[in-house]
């Protein structure tokens, strides 16, 4: 069972780079990703603003992606569960990136958002989803469960492996 998640897991990461149009939307997520693992734990507006920037390029990525002339592309017209499922996760991430990015440039938070400027981790999220938001993966509970089940041991790696590289404050 383990085996059937690792590989659904493999193809959301592998499946971006099989496509030149993937490529660029993804590569700026992983190194925010990586600058942002590299900062502190605590709540920083520099934290704030590389999430910010990093959901709203996977937002416009996201967006582009969809308006682009694919024939993969579900028809624009259509409201089909899965296709209301894309347009909230994009706009959700828009909104939240525009938020963190705000509130990191203004270097103040909204009142009970400081969670913005803790979020490293949520570019993990977005790379998992890169593919699926992206109309070259379907949205299946497979997925969903793979992205899920493997939160955990990818954080616990990343902030055990990136301890002596994470700045101290």
């Amino acid at each position: 069972m383990l085996a059937h998640y690792w590989l659904v897991f493999l193809e959301l990461v592998r499946t971006p780079f099989q496509h030149e149009a993937m490529v660029w939307g993804v590569v700026p997520l992983y190194f925010g990703w990586l600058v942002n693992e590299l900062t502190s734990d605590r709540p920083s507006f520099n934290t704030a603003t590389q999430t910010g920037f990093s959901f709203l390029w996977a937002g416009a990525h996201w967006t582009w992606q969809y308006l682009a002339d694919r024939p993969a592309s579900p028809p624009r017209a259509s409201l089909t569960a899965l296709f209301a499922v894309n347009v909230l996760v994009t706009v959700v991430v828009l909104l939240v990136g525009a938020l963190a990015l705000v509130s990191g440039l203004r270097r103040r938070f909204p009142r009970h958002a400081k969670f913005l400027g803790h979020s490293r981790f949520s570019a993990y999220f977005m790379i998992a989803l890169f593919p699926i938001q992206s109309n070259y993966l379907a949205w299946s509970w497979d997925r969903v469960l793979a992205i899920v089940g493997f939160a955990v041991p990818i954080w616990l790696v990343l902030q055990v492996g990136l301890m002596p590289l994470r700045r101290k404050r």
